[in-house]
């Protein structure tokens, strides 16, 4: 799956446009890492166990937006975002989402790499 933030792929042309897709998981921090988190927060600096948590939740959206793209029978996902809403204190919803589509190889790019 080629996925992009761009609305085009270098060395391919998008064939069919199959609509949106989207990935949404919805976290919340547990009482351990909220102590943690309370922890280095006090030292300052970089709170990993939450950079842990936020990769986590962006990962899940991004592979349920996938898995969602090729059911659709899409190869690309163009225009990539993620949101992020705080739906209550201490619970996240992450989306990502995109427009699915299929791509091809442009013959000039299959050509040159050929070379």
């Amino acid at each position: 799956m080629i996925v992009t933030t761009t609305n085009e792929i270098a060395g391919y042309r998008i064939v069919r446009h199959l609509g949106i897709v989207r990935g949404v998981t919805v976290r919340s921090r547990s009482v351990v890492g909220n102590f943690v988190g309370g922890i280095q927060s006090v030292f300052g600096g970089k709170l990993s166990i939450y950079v842990e948590l936020a990769e986590a939740a962006r990962k899940e959206a991004f592979d349920h937006m996938c898995e969602h793209a090729e059911q659709g029978g899409a190869n690309a996902i163009v225009g990539m975002r993620y949101d992020a809403t705080e739906i209550m204190d201490g619970i996240t919803e992450v989306l990502a989402y995109g427009a699915a589509v299929v791509v091809e190889k442009v013959q000039a790019f299959e050509n040159a790499s050929a070379a």
